[in-house]
């Protein structure tokens, strides 16, 4: 069985801040960083969905990564998306992840090819007997159409660098036969900030979270509050911020995030086609939500 990770609590899947002509803004991203360490968060991780990495470079995503790592300082572990539907292509952003001195890589479920639970084993298997650092499998079958069975984990569980799972099926049967069939030193985090406060209480350690762009500090505490068993505190915060996570994921992340990071001055609301700004009626939205939450005029 696979040892601990060295990712647990709460990591913050980081947008790709850009200028209005939709250039990569390394700066602001410097900035988003510093934030999120600043606020105890518990690890990063650029160059994932959330970080638009199906539109960025792979120059440009090796720049963010390396900034990422050394802005970071060791502070926080960094977990580098290197996702991609050809095993090739994400062994080689991993070398290059590596390089960069992550602690480890987030890959994802082949999306497009539909590849059965034995391709999957040997595309994440392929992955980690390449890679010297640790190894978190994506399972996120909205995005992917396919996705990793609990038994096909479990194999893959036992491989020394796979040791954790960004679990985005929004399941918790799904959460808690991984549990069962893994083991508990095999690290669980919850893909989806819907799912939070319940992923944990079945035995989850953790999460890869895009709210947490907007309040990391709300979220640490949500997670503190978890761990040491003050649930009926935990439900409280978990509730007020409720609608805010509601809205975030009405239209396509991360369109949403960008724009609630825009309304308290954090980056500009720019994506790169063919995603699109967030529309003006989920902007209302969001505002009324995070005024809800207490987040508006705050640095949370």
């Amino acid at each position: 069985m696979a040892s601990t990770s060295a990712f647990h609590g709460v990591l913050t899947a980081l947008v790709t801040p850009m200028t209005p002509s939709g250039e990569v803004n390394l700066a602001a991203f410097d900035r988003l960083v510093d934030r999120q360490v600043a606020a105890g968060i518990h690890g990063l991780v650029p160059c994932g969905t959330t970080g638009e990495s199906p539109t960025l470079t792979a120059e440009e995503q090796h720049t963010l990564i390396a900034h990422a790592v050394e802005r970071s300082g060791g502070r926080v572990p960094v977990m580098a998306g290197i996702g991609s539907n050809n095993t090739r292509t994400a062994i080689a952003n991993g070398r290059r992840a590596q390089e960069a001195g992550v602690q480890g890589v987030l890959a994802t479920t082949p999306y497009y090819n539909k590849p059965t639970q034995e391709g999957i084993f040997q595309h994440f298997t392929a992955i980690a007997d390449a890679l010297e650092v640790e190894v978190c499998v994506y399972d996120v079958p909205g995005r992917s159409v396919v996705k990793v069975e609990p038994e096909t984990l479990a194999r893959l569980a036992e491989h020394p660098n796979i040791r954790c799972v960004k679990d985005a099926t929004g399941d918790l049967v799904n959460a808690v036969d991984n549990r069962r069939l893994c083991g508990p030193d095999f690290t669980l985090l919850s893909g989806d900030d819907f799912t939070l406060l319940p992923f944990w209480a079945v035995g989850g350690h953790g999460c890869i979270s895009v709210l947490s762009n907007v309040c990391p500090a709300r979220v640490v505490d949500l997670h503190t509050l978890v761990s040491k068993g003050r649930y009926d505190e935990a439900r409280a915060s978990f509730e007020q911020l409720f609608p805010l996570i509601r809205a975030l994921f009405i239209e396509t992340n991360p369109s949403p995030i960008k724009a609630a990071l825009a309304a308290i001055e954090l980056c500009a609301d720019a994506v790169r086609l063919p995603l699109v700004p967030a529309s003006d009626g989920l902007k209302a939205r969001l505002h009324e939500a995070m005024a809800h939450a207490g987040l508006l005029g705050t640095a949370a």
